[in-house]
């Protein structure tokens, strides 16, 4: 589950071994980290606190076969999204404290307390989340809350698609400038689990170790599609992130491709297989050129 961390709003990750550490467990809004990153080969079995984002991830691990689902307790959490640190320490200096009141995040500071509604401080991820539930769960900690309606998942996504090529180059030009190659958005994300990345191949060598812009723009186009029908947008990528980069413009233009094709969205059965998993003679192939 998580614990409080060093530093307001940053709840890490903890392993619980014994009852007189159960007081440590924590569940509030920021619990972001995506916690099925520390699942994959466990041969023990564990409990696990999930939110809609872990729970889906939960279900890719079992389909991928790197954990099984009767080592599991998934202990259900409902949520209603997490709140953006930078965002945060961006509108008030020197935070000494962070809690929640119902709907009101309140920060503590040498200034004195302020009050903000927690919709406006959403992380990204969270604004266009349809799935706050656990889709997987053996109980809940709570009842389960209402899934948003109306929601325009792919707004961020058309608005580049609707862009010219030279636009849509000094976009990701812009967008990817700032990457300093410290691949945290990898080492975040539950999906990559590979023994080794791509980008430490040496044997062949597959991408450069330079800061040149093709290596970066490399790294993270090839780290996309290793995600694609697997991604669930929780947003650990952006999360994880030292300098704020919104990578996952990468993964969710893939998380549109497969569900307006074949109406696949990630991690929600453990009993259907992902769309690039399996072949049918009328898969759609608008997209051989």
């Amino acid at each position: 589950g998580f614990r409080k961390g060093t530093l307001p709003m940053m709840n890490e990750p903890c392993m619980v071994r014994s009852e007189a550490e159960v007081d440590q467990l924590v569940w509030d809004s920021n619990c972001g980290i995506n916690i099925a990153n520390y699942l994959t080969d466990r041969k023990e079995k564990i409990a696990v606190v999930a939110k809609g984002c872990d729970s889906r991830n939960i279900v890719t691990h079992i389909i991928e076969n790197k954990i099984g689902r009767d080592q599991l307790y998934i202990i259900g959490a409902p949520c209603t999204g997490m709140i953006d640190r930078r965002m945060i320490n961006a509108m008030v200096a020197d935070i000494t404290e962070v809690t929640e009141q119902d709907d009101t995040i309140i920060v503590q500071s040498p200034a004195g307390e302020q009050r903000y509604p927690k919709q406006e401080l959403l992380q990204n991820n969270c604004t266009t989340c349809v799935h706050h539930n656990p889709v997987i769960h053996d109980e809940m900690l709570a009842d389960p809350v209402e899934e948003p309606q109306g929601v325009e998942r792919w707004a961020d996504v058309e608005r580049i698609e609707a862009m010219d090529g030279d636009a849509k180059w000094a976009y990701f030009d812009d967008l990817l400038k700032e990457c300093v190659r410290c691949y945290a958005c990898r080492n975040a994300c539950p999906l990559c689990y590979c023994p080794t990345c791509f980008v430490d191949e040496s044997m062949p060598q597959w991408v450069g170790k330079s800061q040149d812009p093709i290596d970066v723009r490399t790294f993270h186009f090839l780290r996309a599609y290793h995600c694609a029908g697997r991604c669930t947008d929780c947003g650990a990528c952006e999360r994880a992130c030292p300098v704020g980069i919104n990578m996952r413009v990468f993964t969710k233009t893939l998380e549109k491709d497969c569900f307006e094709q074949w109406g696949w969205e990630a991690g929600l059965s453990t009993e259907t297989r992902p769309p690039l998993d399996t072949y049918k003679s009328d898969d759609p192939d608008d997209f051989i050129k």
